[in-house]
């Protein structure tokens, strides 16, 4: 895997995806964490089972993090009243997944046409 995909997932990806936890309290920060971390969940299941990396990763992103990105449209068009941190880990979650998910959907449909290899 490329050093700079290593950096994305390890130092930018990940934590923005576990961030929404430290918000616990904050108003529908159940469900963003909820759909944030439950779109990384489903990835260590398919990297034994592929024993690597592999396009298929990209499949619960789609799943998962298409809604969360919806959620959290709607929340920073709307939301009233909560911490000025919460908004601005939204922010930053939405642009991450966005980039994210730009990778994912041609990934995706890589794999869905036969590119299985294992990075």
């Amino acid at each position: 895997m490329p050093v700079w995909v290593q950096i994305w997932v390890a130092f930018i990806l990940v934590p923005a995806n576990m961030a929404p936890i430290l918000f616990y309290q904050e108003p529908y920060a159940f469900w963003v964490a909820v759909l944030s971390v439950g779109g990384m969940m489903p990835n260590l299941p398919i990297m034994l089972f592929d024993r690597g990396l592999s396009k298929r990763m990209a499949l619960p992103h789609l799943v998962i993090w298409t809604p969360l990105v919806v959620l959290l449209i709607w929340l920073l068009s709307g939301l009233v009243g909560a911490n000025d941190g919460y908004m601005t880990m939204l922010a930053v979650l939405l642009v991450v997944d966005l980039v994210s998910l730009a990778f994912d959907f041609p990934d995706a449909l890589k794999w869905w046409r036969g590119d299985r290899d294992i990075a």
